[in-house]
């Protein structure tokens, strides 16, 4: 038996065949689609050992805190036990006690469900998912400026016409590695790839031009590079004009980053700033694209707006083979965001704060606008509430390890350790189940029908392979279980096909409709891209193409003010720690981290440090450094590497213990997105000094 489905891992979704054979394993085939012709990462080919992986969990877990023991429980009695204490937590401190955490990797249907659950059947405010850890920035920022926030607003296949491809602060030849095919295809047609990054990354190899500012000031090059294009001249007036509004106070406070004050800001020298404007400003076809390295930062809403303003000064969004992009990481994180598991949202990327959106959406649920819960807070800001006198005091999640992926780690663990519940679905014992009072099982890619968003906005079938392991059950199971013992039988719904026809009932009308969408029409096609509604003949692959989806149908230029990052280095932390991703490892580490052949390439944590920092700390390749900052510190092993700037280090995200970097990383956050700022704190180094038994000290 053979399905074509697609990767579990990043928003490229790349598409494959996986083939259950006679001895029960699965073959996995990379297969025939725009996103990655074919090809896959290590990853990809490696997905399936997960299926079969001896780590699977096949029982529902219980664990008695104050007898301190843990022992597999039955699926009814568990959720029995679990709807008990819910009930009895929030009889005592009412709906806003119990939160849900969800997972940009999960599928439409269960996002949707995520949100559903929280309003309906808790009645709570206090869901977020861990997608605010990766797309919020760039995605306020779409919205503000454009009207819509869909990763790509064009098919990627679009970049092989592209002239000139500026992509700020992402590496997807390690993070997405078939991406890869479409720079080179635009290189191939003569166009240039330029990245701007602190690291000499695989991608940043393949580029024309590579420039390496000092983190954090990616919006002071922004700004130079729109001072640039209007004091030559360069911009599209003509598209200023007719299709966008606010360019004046823009210009105005452009004109104050001449070339030479963005040298002294970033580091990149004025003839390099000169040369990238001037091929922006020749070319007729360009693409802006940002990535995590802009975003993740406390003012990463303004940086991307800056980057927006100077797409829409060269009149680039709507154009053939042009715009502004920003490049989704986590596998269904474009649609993760769309359907409710965002504090603020309601399907069809509708405000819930909206009157109008809440009484669409409370119709298709059978319940009342009224009944419905306000806006919640964001990520951070509800996980470092968990326990407090005022926050919840119990907590659902699904798709997510926040005890590794967010930032302040430490903090966060402790603030869940507070909680009175912790109840985690997830096909494996992360560390965040690790921690839980009820731990599910739950199937995997493989195992459930479902459909992805990928980066492009294009809406994708998942298919099912074979029937999961006995004992274990989808995430849609248990929130019905659920909600039955709670009450409010009926509610939620098991059948992927059906949960998925309600959400494009709820999407209808939204920014991301989905109303024309169905398990049939996505049969025998490449997807379709949203928005695509009832009564329309056919999906939207470009958007922008005519207007723009605002009340007057033009752009917004927003005026944005530089400032300095949130944490600034001193005497007692001299360095900047950056993180990202690296080619073996996914997010935080629960999946790749049990296949063998992934971690043997990259098996600890390590350090990248440039040969003149190493010096001043008498390091070694390979000698373990410690690095502290202002919340904690993490441990990892030295490579020294040019690749690097001088006043800057590396680390990946994706280890626990005593190598989880985000442990020292800084919870500042963006006022507008809730971003944290990942990509940049103070920190200092220490040699980590191994003493062995009996030597004398």
């Amino acid at each position: 038996m053979a399905v074509g489905t697609h990767c579990p891992y990043c928003a490229l979704q790349c598409a494959m065949t996986l083939t259950l054979q006679a001895d029960s394993t699965v073959k996995v085939e990379g297969r025939e689609f725009p996103t990655n012709g074919g090809g896959l990462c290590h990853k990809g080919w490696t997905s399936a050992e997960l299926l079969s992986s001896p780590h699977r969990l096949t029982s529902p877990i219980y664990t008695d805190r104050q007898l301190g023991s843990s022992a597999p429980i039955g699926w009814d009695a568990a959720m029995e036990m679990v709807a008990d204490r819910i009930s009895g937590i929030q009889a005592k401190y009412g709906p806003d006690s119990v939160a849900i955490f969800g997972g940009g990797g999960l599928t439409n249907e269960k996002a949707y469900s995520l949100g559903k659950f929280a309003r309906i059947v808790l009645g709570t405010s206090k869901i977020d998912y861990n997608g605010r850890f990766c797309m919020s920035s760039a995605a306020a920022a779409s919205n503000r400026s454009l009207g819509m926030d869909r990763g790509m607003p064009f098919p990627m296949t679009d970049l092989a016409q592209t002239e000139v491809v500026l992509l700020v602060g992402g590496n997807v030849a390690e993070t997405m590695p078939p991406f890869v095919r479409h720079l080179k295809a635009a290189q191939a047609n003569g166009g240039k790839l330029v990245v701007i990054d602190p690291r000499h990354t695989a991608t940043a190899r393949l580029a024309d031009i590579h420039l390496q500012p000092v983190p954090g000031t990616d919006m002071a090059f922004a700004l130079g590079l729109l001072h640039l294009v209007i004091a030559e001249g360069q911009v599209d007036n003509d598209y200023i004009a007719t299709r966008t509004t606010g360019f004046e106070e823009v210009r105005s406070k452009a004109a104050a980053f001449w070339p030479e004050r963005v040298e002294r800001i970033t580091g990149i020298p004025v003839s390099d700033l000169r040369r990238v404007a001037m091929l922006l400003g020749k070319a007729e076809r360009s693409v802006i694209m940002t990535a995590r390295g802009p975003e993740q930062q406390s003012k990463g809403v303004d940086t991307v707006t800056a980057f927006i303003n100077l797409a829409l000064a060269l009149g680039l969004p709507g154009r053939p083979s042009s715009g502004y992009a920003c490049l989704t990481g986590q596998g269904n994180g474009q649609g993760g965001r769309e359907h409710g598991q965002k504090a603020d949202q309601l399907p069809g990327y509708r405000s819930i704060s909206d009157p109008a959106a809440r009484e669409h959406v409370a119709a298709v649920w059978g319940v009342s606008a009224q009944s419905l819960p306000g806006p919640g807070v964001s990520a951070y800001k509800l996980l470092d509430s968990l326990g407090t006198p005022d926050g919840p005091k119990a907590m659902l999640v699904f798709g997510s390890n926040p005890v590794i992926s967010a930032p302040r780690a430490q903090h966060v663990a402790e603030r869940m350790a507070a909680l009175e519940l912790l109840v985690v679905a997830d096909p494996f014992l992360s560390e965040t189940a690790a921690m839980a009072d009820f731990v599910f099982p739950v199937t995997q890619f493989a195992e459930e029908d479902g459909t992805m968003t990928n980066l492009e906005g294009r809406v994708i079938r998942r298919r099912k392979l074979m029937d999961p392991p006995i004992g274990v059950r989808s995430d849609l199971d248990l929130l019905a279980g659920l909600a039955d013992r709670l009450g409010k039988p009926g509610k939620m719904q098991t059948e992927p096909d059906e949960i998925f026809a309600e959400l494009g009932r709820a999407s209808a009308g939204g920014t991301a409709d989905y109303s024309a969408m169905s398990f049939d029409t996505l049969e025998g096609r490449d997807g379709a891209f949203w928005p695509w509604r009832t009564g329309e003949p056919t999906d939207t692959p470009r958007v922008f193409v005519d207007k723009f989806p605002t009340k007057d149908g033009r752009a917004r230029f927003i005026d944005v003010i530089d400032r300095p990052i949130a944490e600034p280095l001193d005497e007692e932390f001299p360095v900047y720690l950056t993180t990202g991703r690296i080619l073996s490892q996914y997010q935080s580490g629960t999946q790749t981290r049990l296949v063998q052949e992934l971690v043997d390439i990259e098996p600890t944590p390590f350090v990248e440090i440039h040969p003149g920092l190493a010096k001043r700390h008498d390091l070694t390749e390979g000698d373990s450094v410690k690095i502290i900052s202002r919340r904690g510190e993490v441990i990892g092993a030295t490579r020294i590497t040019t690749s690097i700037r001088l006043d800057t280090i590396f680390m990946s995200f994706h280890w626990s213990g005593a190598g989880r970097v985000n442990t020292v990383t800084n919870p500042a956050l963006d006022p507008i997105s809730g971003m944290p700022e990942f990509k940049i704190c103070a920190v200092r180094l220490e040699r980590v000094v191994t003493v062995t038994v009996g030597s004398e000290l």
